[in-house]
């Protein structure tokens, strides 16, 4: 009863969280939100250049999602602790959206959240051509809903 009540506890705590992404993108500054969706769409082609499809997430198996959302929670703490802010931010959402994946209550926050990101401005498409190019990485195209979380 006790493992029941701290699992679903957990839960609770990432539905929280992604929800206070989502809200915090609504009340922020058309830059901020433009700079989580460039660093979203950076973390595309990060992933592409090391073999993974961010936007299929909902097909990889369970073990690989989980992996993934792991992996990402490292170097989110990584790049906190070197205060790369943005960059943690813009793979925090790829780390919701996998929770999400394994989780379908987190599902109406992440929703949220990449309809947030894709309302965002053009500058955002600007920003991240930028920064891949900073990065020596190929340009993507333009953000895109991962498959399974487009508003119903």
């Amino acid at each position: 009863m006790f493992s029941a009540w701290k699992d679903e506890k957990a839960i609770a705590t990432l539905v929280e969280e992604a929800e206070a992404v989502s809200e915090k993108l609504v009340t922020a500054k058309p830059h901020f939100r433009d700079a989580h969706a460039a660093e979203a769409q950076v973390w595309v082609a990060r992933s592409l250049a090391e073999g993974l499809d961010l936007y299929s997430l909902i097909d990889w198996p369970t073990a690989a999602v989980k992996r993934f959302a792991s992996s990402a929670r490292t170097r989110i703490a990584a790049l906190r602790k070197a205060r790369a802010y943005d960059r943690s931010d813009g793979l925090a959402i790829w780390l919701h959206t996998a929770r999400a994946v394994t989780e379908p209550r987190i599902a109406p926050a992440v929703r949220d959240i990449w309809q947030q990101l894709m309302d965002a401005g053009p500058n955002a498409q600007g920003m991240a051509e930028e920064m891949l190019q900073e990065a020596g990485l190929p340009a993507g195209g333009a953000l895109r809903i991962p498959k399974g979380f487009s508003q119903a």
